[in-house]
């Protein structure tokens, strides 16, 4: 399949799926300014996201993508200070230093990794998907302490199935029916359920109780986790680096979620 037919099946189904679940709650009604403000938060978190992350990798390598992706949580800190004037102590920052190095440290830890070898204008997708997510954790955030989660995850996806469209649906006229196998249905399924609806729906909820450069951090817990996976499915070897890697990654998580309350309580 096609990157945008992908992408917009993904966000077709995901629109679909976040209205439905919405109308097992109370019914809200969002006022026109911030219908305005999660429309911007779409086009940014949605549209431009997928789009460039998905033109961005077919043009560069897996590993540059996921190096660049390590400067996502520094440039979500950047924008919530700001943008929306989030306090951020020298303690939080510490962390995501931590936590960029951890990352760092287990994604070139492989044999033979070449760094930066893939295509600039990909290299250049990739930084632009970047920006535009971490835009997104912060223009949304505010938003996030007033409607419930379904509400705005309802708008989002509708606003970005509008931004998206006229950049995907034609990728359709040459989509083929079956290439619809068992595989690769299952991982469609999955794509949409497990990495659209899921993970939007999860991180709204983080942006309801921690602070945008908290939610942001998270994303270094990604080559951690693949790297779990790697030791429990595939039997890769626990080295000193990877050991490393991961005390720096949940030393950082410690750090980001540190507040002056609980600072002035400890010291």
């Amino acid at each position: 399949m096609l990157p945008r037919q992908i992408i917009f099946i993904r966000v077709f189904s995901a629109a679909v799926l976040f209205w439905v679940l919405s109308l097992t709650f109370k019914k809200e009604t969002v006022s026109k300014k911030h219908l305005l403000l999660i429309a911007l938060s779409s086009a940014l978190g949605v549209a431009v996201n997928q789009i460039f992350f998905f033109e961005g990798l077919n043009l560069t390598t897996p590993v540059d993508a996921a190096i660049l992706h390590a400067t996502s949580p520094i440039m979500v800190l950047i924008f919530a200070a700001w943008v929306i004037r989030e306090k951020v102590l020298f303690i939080n920052m510490v962390g995501v230093i931590l936590g960029a190095a951890g990352a760092l440290l287990l994604i070139i830890s492989g044999k033979d990794v070449a760094v930066f070898r893939g295509d600039l204008l990909g290299n250049i997708f990739i930084l632009i998907n970047l920006v535009a997510y971490a835009l997104y954790l912060v223009l949304i955030k505010p938003i996030m302490e007033i409607y419930h989660p379904f509400t705005v995850m309802k708008w989002v996806f509708v606003f970005g199935l509008i931004a998206v469209t006229p950049f995907t649906m034609h990728t359709l006229l040459d989509f083929k029916m079956q290439v619809l196998t068992g595989n690769t249905l299952l991982s469609l399924v999955f794509i949409v359920i497990g990495t659209t609806v899921i993970a939007y729906l999860l991180t709204i909820f983080g942006l309801k109780y921690l602070k945008a450069s908290s939610v942001g951090y998270y994303i270094y817990l990604q080559p951690l986790m693949a790297g779990i996976i790697g030791l429990i499915w595939f039997t890769e070897a626990v080295t000193w680096i990877k050991a490393i890697a991961a005390f720096l990654i949940f030393a950082g998580v410690y750090f980001v979620n540190l507040k002056r309350k609980a600072l002035n309580e400890k010291y």
